[in-house]
């Protein structure tokens, strides 16, 4: 599977259409996080839980790196320069979880639950204000259809959403991760492999020492084993793959396509846990689906303005005169990287007609 995975990300035809299934995929894979750490949760205590995860993507992508390490060009691996923006990355990725569960503790699981899907947001804003990243205007409605269908999906009845301490916390978290999320993006062009375990490892032993300080029970062999695999694949594989997916798509529209996640994984959890799905869910379906088209056509749909001059030469009454006529218009055509879909256009009957209604 995962040799299948590598070799798209090779792919040197299509980078934006690859990057956007890597997004994609990166979400699906987390979206397993919410209904098997449900399962897990009963055996597991938090904090435990989060540790177990965390190490499980740090160790298990840290096992594919070694057999990836030495055909591994040496400029993919981080370097000092890249430093200040690991030791932040880092860092915030041990705030964040410490935050969401102090928020938990002290709030409700239903505003954590909400309040965690402005991540989205917290990324995009911070990608425009701190790291200049572009928002386009299609992007600002992708996100605002998101961030409303998120809300939607976050609701359970009344009163799920009230303000308190709890949601300051969790809110600081979100922020945390979203500034988390753009400081990744800075290294994003180094190896997956490394960024991950390091996240991975990192993460999985601060949670740890603090389950330890707070004496949590050590939950059973094999449940950390179940822990330590859906940590592997809902963390480390989806992490993996949202990095490969900011290279292309950038930090901001990434979290646009990430945002699929509480939709699948809200599905799963009637498959896997036996929830209905709601009347709300199906309104929130529809609210996503129209953000993604949104994200779609801002990643894939470019728009070209051409500019024409065409010399015409003629005879008449013995003398040989030439005009020259310039024009300009205006094409959009879904990105391919070769370049074959954009020179198709220029040589397609509608170019041509654009030609003879500007002349």
């Amino acid at each position: 599977m995962m040799k299948i995975l590598v070799r798209s990300f090779k792919m040197k035809k299509n980078n934006k259409l690859s990057a956007i299934i890597c997004a994609i995929l990166a979400a699906v894979f987390y979206a397993l996080n919410t209904p098997f750490s449900k399962v897990l949760l009963k055996n597991i205590s938090p904090t435990f839980m989060a540790a177990f995860l965390y190490l499980g993507a740090g160790i298990g992508v840290g096992i594919m790196y070694l057999f990836q390490y030495k055909k591994e060009d040496s400029s993919m691996r981080l370097s000092r320069e890249d430093l200040p923006y690991t030791i932040l990355m880092v860092l915030l990725d041990v705030i964040a979880p410490i935050l969401l569960m102090i928020g938990i503790s002290i709030g409700s699981s239903a505003n954590a639950s909400l309040l965690g899907n402005f991540e989205i947001v917290a990324t995009s804003i911070i990608a425009l204000v701190f790291f200049k990243e572009a928002v386009s205007k299609n992007l600002w409605i992708a996100i605002a259809f998101i961030t409303v269908s998120s809300i939607i999906l976050s609701f359970e009845g009344e009163g799920a959403f009230k303000f308190s301490y709890g949601s300051l916390f969790v809110i600081l978290a979100t922020l945390s991760w979203g500034l988390e999320n753009n400081c990744t993006r800075k290294i994003s062009n180094k190896s997956s492999y490394e960024i991950v375990t390091i996240k991975g490892i990192c993460s999985g032993l601060s949670s740890l020492i603090i389950s330890f300080i707070i004496r949590e029970q050590l939950p059973e062999f094999r449940y950390i084993a179940y822990a330590l695999l859906l940590g592997y694949v809902a963390y480390g594989l989806s992490i993996f793959l949202y990095v490969r997916s900011q290279r292309d798509l950038g930090a901001a529209k990434t979290s646009a396509y990430y945002a699929i996640a509480p939709f699948v994984g809200t599905f799963l959890c009637f498959l896997i846990n036996g929830e209905a799905l709601s009347a709300s869910y199906f309104i929130g379906l529809i609210f996503m689906i129209v953000g993604t088209v949104f994200v779609v056509m801002d990643t894939c749909l470019i728009k070209h303005t051409h500019l024409h001059t065409h010399t015409i030469r003629h005879t008449h009454d013995g003398s040989t005169h030439t005009h020259v006529f310039t024009h300009e218009h205006e094409h959009k055509h879904f990105l391919d990287d070769d370049g074959r879909s954009h020179n198709a256009f220029l040589s397609s009957e509608e170019h041509m007609r654009l030609h003879k209604n500007n002349l």
